[in-house]
């Protein structure tokens, strides 16, 4: 089941074909990214953004203020920004991940990349060619290009969801034991880990992991922007995809 929306903008004019192709033209823009994921997007965004923000001091906390302690509340407000940041991310993957099962084909992929296709795997060792610059020219993609699709799986749907379960086992530290996160996190989560300064370091370390998969990916966009064939900031705007070169998609399969 697909759920439409009314939030979308009509499709762009797609450039006529001039000449130089393989005789197909151009390929007509595609609708990408429907409106809820693309606002999830931006929200996600600011929300990681607070977060490895906040944690940073939480765990390098700044020097002490002067004065009376009851005049400053600085350390309360930090940790009231990693807290309700955390909460809107937590809202925000579960509206996601809802949002995979009823919104486009596209919308699923990095939940259920097709590592079953020789296909895939194929384009997959010619990105990472590109990328590594033993290629030169990449290939063109309707949704994510397959180096992409792998590094947001693993790296952020599953690191992701690491730092949720970390995240709210440490806050039921806090809330006591008898309240839901305490119940449903803290209380299998800190044994596994053996104990709460353990889980700490490795909450820490995956923030880490996460901002290097920040790094990853808007090097990404900007080189695909640039280098590619076709849109990527554009699309994650409008949600439709458009295409700077004539031809097939490589995974119009999938389209």
């Amino acid at each position: 089941m697909v759920i439409a929306t009314d939030f979308d903008p009509p499709p762009p004019t797609a450039p006529k074909p001039n000449g130089n192709g393989n005789g197909n033209g151009f390929q007509p823009a595609i609708y990408v990214y429907e409106f809820p994921v693309r606002i999830w997007h931006f929200v996600n965004a600011f929300a990681i953004a607070a977060l490895l923000v906040s944690g940073y001091f939480i765990g390098s906390p700044p020097p002490t203020l002067s004065g009376e302690a009851s005049d400053h509340f600085l350390m309360g407000y930090i940790r009231f920004t990693h807290f309700a940041a955390g909460y809107i991310l937590i809202i925000g993957m579960a509206a996601r991940t809802y949002w995979a099962f009823v919104g486009n084909k596209h919308a699923l992929e990095i939940f259920a990349p097709p590592i079953l296709k020789a296909k895939f795997w194929d384009d997959t060792w010619h990105e990472f060619k590109r990328y590594t610059f033993l290629e030169k020219e990449g290939r063109k993609y309707v949704c994510h290009n397959p180096i992409a699709v792998l590094t947001m799986h693993f790296m952020f749907l599953w690191g992701i969801t690491f730092m949720i379960f970390t995240g709210l086992a440490l806050y039921g530290e806090g809330t006591g034991m008898g309240t839901w996160q305490h119940t449903l996190f803290t209380s299998w989560i800190i044994p596994i880990f053996g104990n709460s300064q353990n889980l700490h370091t490795f909450h820490h370390l995956a923030a880490w992991s996460i901002l290097i998969f920040v790094m990853i990916h808007v090097y990404g966009a900007v080189r695909d922007e640039l280098l590619g064939h076709q849109s990527i900031f554009s699309t994650i705007v409008s949600g439709y995809r458009t295409f700077k070169s004539p031809g097939k998609p490589e995974d119009m399969d999938r389209a």
